[in-house]
């Protein structure tokens, strides 16, 4: 590195926000995840000792992942190779390959490969790095918003030891900015910044465990605010709630988030609990979540899980579906309601799962030939009989009559179990009543 480049980075050093400046270099400056980086915790003993196999981080965003790296990068005696997967492709990673087959057959130094967003990389990706992490010319560290266990190569996770980080807990988060605020070569220690409780409060819960929001939210308190007479930069509740007014949530809507919320949201509903299935419908309406897909995941619970027990829940949450349409948002999220109300509330059965017994019975078994009395008479009556014996449930009491529909070997096996709860109670009274009928000789 010559003069200019040693300037260059001196100034985007001192020009870079103050998240990436706040960066910890240690673990003693390492803030939160005290489950796995905790005095005596196994990643912290092979962080010291410089003897780390193939990891990957995995939690949500600002939650310290690329800082571990960036720690271990200073620790460490190995070569330490870093790319993202977003940028990079098989030539950087051809690249990372060569380097540490130097590095190992010239100086004898083992290579740690850190790649941010590993989920990004594709099968092809992910299978280039296999053999050279099985083999030890790269011991791996992967960072990872998505559960790796589906987003990354099994082989690789099977060779890798997992660590979840957790999103930040208020305490974390306040120490966060505290270290800011004090830290005189990287922070805001040189100035005479004052910040009230109330709006340190304010910052703090609306990052919602996301370290990086915090600093970012204070940063733009700090810098926008003009001293008073005394030389003090004080953040109040008003200029914070100015620099972050919107609380950061969590939500991709093709990652585990996502997965995760809509769970939350029908396990919900299935639960009959209505206040939870609001708060977890309305946290994808605020991040952004298209309606549509909330109606169609309320459309099949209203068959897989009230079913015949309320009849009337998917004519409910068909038309609350139709009337978003006509109405869209934001006064369509009244008929987001209504349809989440009435399906957490309405009676549950799971009824309707027969049919998936009789699928598989299906599967089973082998072809069945149509009992001749149910075939169709129109057209072969006359030649092989078909329909003869067929007896007619509109012209007994009732509208029905005893008379076998399943093939000979499957005569008497059941598959709709109806429940006792709300309109099925009816439904199960009457067609045990038609099973008995039936069974009788």
């Amino acid at each position: 590195m010559d003069l200019f480049d040693a300037n260059r980075e001196e100034i985007l050093r001192r020009s870079a926000p103050l998240a990436d400046r706040m960066r910890p270099r240690t673990l003693e400056e390492y803030i939160g995840q005290e489950h796995i980086i905790g005095e005596g915790r196994l990643l912290r003993r092979a962080i010291q000792i410089d003897q780390l196999s193939s990891v990957i981080f995995y939690g949500p965003p600002g939650t310290g992942k690329t800082t571990l790296a960036r720690i271990i990068a200073n620790t460490t005696k190995a070569n330490f190779i870093s790319i993202n997967a977003v940028l990079a492709g098989v030539k950087e990673i051809r690249e990372a390959i060569d380097a540490a087959h130097k590095s190992l057959s010239h100086y004898q130094k083992r290579t740690l490969l850190f790649v941010d967003e590993v989920h990004r990389f594709n099968k092809s990706q992910q299978d280039a790095l296999l053999p050279h992490v099985e083999n030890g010319t790269l011991t791996l560290i992967g960072a990872t918003t998505e559960n790796p266990y589906f987003e990354v190569n099994k082989a690789l996770v099977s060779r890798s030891r997992i660590f979840q980080l957790n999103v930040l807990t208020i305490d974390d988060l306040k120490a966060v900015a505290m270290q800011a605020l004090s830290d005189k070569e990287r922070g805001y220690g040189e100035r005479n910044v004052v910040i009230d409780g109330d709006a340190l409060n304010h910052l703090v819960d609306t990052a919602n465990g996301d370290a990086r929001g915090v600093l970012n939210a204070l940063e733009l308190s700090v810098e926008t605010t003009a001293p008073d007479d005394n030389g003090v930069i004080r953040i109040t509740r008003d200029i914070a709630e100015e620099s972050i007014q919107q609380r950061a949530i969590l939500y991709d809507r093709d990652g585990d988030a996502h997965y995760d919320t809509i769970s939350a949201f029908i396990k919900s509903m299935r639960g009959s609990d209505p206040d939870a299935a609001l708060y977890w419908m309305a946290k994808m309406v605020y991040a952004g979540e298209d309606p549509r897909f909330i109606f169609r995941r309320m459309l099949i619970f209203a068959c897989e899980d009230i079913g015949m027990a309320d009849p009337n829940a998917l004519t409910v949450v068909v038309n609350s579906a139709r009337a978003f349409d006509y109405v869209g948002m934001p006064e369509g999220r009244f008929h987001l309601s209504y349809a989440c109300i009435y399906c957490a509330t309405a009676a549950k059965s799971n009824s309707t799962m027969a049919f998936f017994d009789a699928l598989n019975t299906v599967a089973k078994s082998a072809s069945d030939d149509v009992p001749n009395h149910l075939r169709d008479a129109s057209r072969d009556q006359k030649g092989f009989g078909h329909g003869k014996g067929y007896l007619y449930p509109h012209a007994y009491r009732d509208h029905w009559v005893a008379q076998q529909y399943l093939p000979d070997h499957l005569k008497g096996q059941t598959f709709y179990q109806p429940g006792d709860i709300g309109y099925e109670r009816h439904v199960k009274e009457r067609i045990e009543r038609y099973r008995k009928s039936t069974e009788k000789p």
